[in-house]
């Protein structure tokens, strides 16, 4: 049964401030309407496309911002941060990073945003990687959303940082990594 129009999106402004990154077609599916009626709501009620509540979400959170290389150069966009702690990235998979005859994401792109990430984790002007232990656990397909999320397992003396960074796809992992990275001063 379908809700009236004005219950429909008190429920729906409701779900996308539980659940930002919800997508619409998540949202037509659990109100049982069309793509068309969700992105008609959320113009009605002013929401924007997911895109732009994720920056939104990712600008509002971030109270310290990346230092080892600038925003822009992070693989995926960054929806989490706090420095020497923990990150977390998203990275929709599209035409531009699969393999054209099997719609397969390219490894390297999958590993970039994991990196990436890792450097982006470290309260330090300067992060680089000095060796990583990957694994891809399945393949990611076009149209896939893989969210990162990196974890500062240790901080060394010797200017080098621990990080772990496992990507997931629907809750399902796709890859884990371990990445030792040099870092210019000691914590």
């Amino acid at each position: 049964m379908r809700l009236p129009k004005k219950i429909r999106q008190e429920q729906l402004k409701a779900k996308i401030e539980e659940t930002p990154f919800i997508t619409d077609e998540a949202l037509a599916e659990a109100f049982s309407v069309s793509i068309q009626t969700i992105r008609l709501d959320r113009m009605e009620l002013s929401i924007p496309e997911l895109r732009e509540r994720i920056k939104s979400v990712a600008t509002d959170q971030w109270n310290e911002t990346v230092k080892a290389l600038p925003i822009d150069d992070v693989i995926g966009e960054i929806i989490d941060l706090e420095l020497d702690h923990r990150a977390i990235s998203i990275m929709d998979i599209t035409v531009d990073h699969i393999f054209s005859r099997n719609n397969i994401a390219r490894g390297h792109h999958l590993f970039a945003q994991a990196n990436s990430l890792a450097v982006a984790v470290i309260d330090d002007e300067l992060a680089l990687t000095e060796r990583a232990e990957i694994k891809f656990s399945r393949q990611v397909k076009q149209g896939e959303r893989v969210i990162a999320k990196a974890h500062v397992a240790s901080i060394e003396r010797n200017s080098r940082t621990s990080v772990t960074v496992e990507s997931y796809v629907d809750n399902e992992l796709v890859f884990s990594g371990r990445f030792i990275m040099y870092r210019s001063n000691d914590k």
